[in-house]
């Protein structure tokens, strides 16, 4: 019973993901930092670059605002505006000039209703209460198999409701991966065919932008040995009742 508890299931699944996830998230601070204080030939700052992409895609109504924080930068469909942080609104650096048209490419995408982005913002409130019932439904399925067969079979059905539910949080992540890798593509895209960088300075971009969507890559590989670890919790569950 003692080693039922210990749960080596996250051990061996979850805890190498949250791994992977945490040098992902230091490794976009890293190749950011290395960038941020290598200054543009032409002088463009994150913020007009931003200005820039979302004027030529007929965007003039989408503000944007400084807020503070290092990489907090992000896109606001409900109030039409782009957020930059410090380290990128009036920096010249490619990598924060890489990162403004990235939020930029996130609000082209809003304007044109980009598929994956529907899909992403039609199951946030399913998997807001994914998030947050989830694991205690597995829990209380888990407590309730130890008791006699009427409750192990109820438990049984708290527990793969809670799958079920985690399992929205899970394709959250996976439609997340399309959406990032096309904003960054717009970036890209958009930086290529402008004078805003040199040729030498367009690589830096998509350095900081790969570095970025590969947390994106890491989240969706701690949600999907998260659920292989539940599954394999509710497949121990279904044990005890027999």
């Amino acid at each position: 019973m003692f080693f039922y508890y210990v749960d080596w299931t996250y051990l061996i699944l979850v805890f190498p993901a949250i791994l992977f996830s945490l040098w992902a998230s230091l490794k976009v601070n890293s190749t950011f930092k290395k960038y941020e204080k290598v200054k543009s030939h032409y002088g463009i700052t994150g913020a007009r670059a931003a200005r820039r992409m979302l004027d030529e895609n007929g965007l003039s109504h989408v503000q944007i605002e400084r807020i503070g924080g290092n990489l907090t930068d992000h896109y606001d469909p409900r109030a039409n505006v782009i957020r930059l942080s410090a380290s990128t609104y009036d920096n010249t650096s490619p990598a924060a000039i890489g990162v403004a048209m990235h939020e930029a490419g996130h609000a082209i995408q809003h304007a044109e209703k980009y598929a994956p982005i529907k899909v992403r913002q039609a199951i946030i409130p399913v998997t807001n209460i994914g998030s947050r019932l989830a694991i205690p439904l597995i829990l209380v399925g888990t407590l309730l198999s130890a008791f006699g067969s009427v409750q192990s079979e109820v438990g049984m059905y708290f527990a793969i409701g809670g799958v079920v539910l985690f399992s929205f949080c899970v394709f959250f992540q996976l439609v997340t991966l399309p959406v990032e890798f096309n904003a960054s593509k717009r970036a890209v895209k958009a930086l290529e065919n402008t004078y805003m960088l040199t040729d030498d300075e367009v690589p830096i971009v998509k350095k900081v932008l790969s570095a970025a969507a590969m947390t994106y890559v890491a989240a969706l590989a701690v949600s999907l040995a998260q659920l292989l670890r539940l599954l394999m919790i509710v497949s121990r569950i279904n044990g005890r009742r027999k």
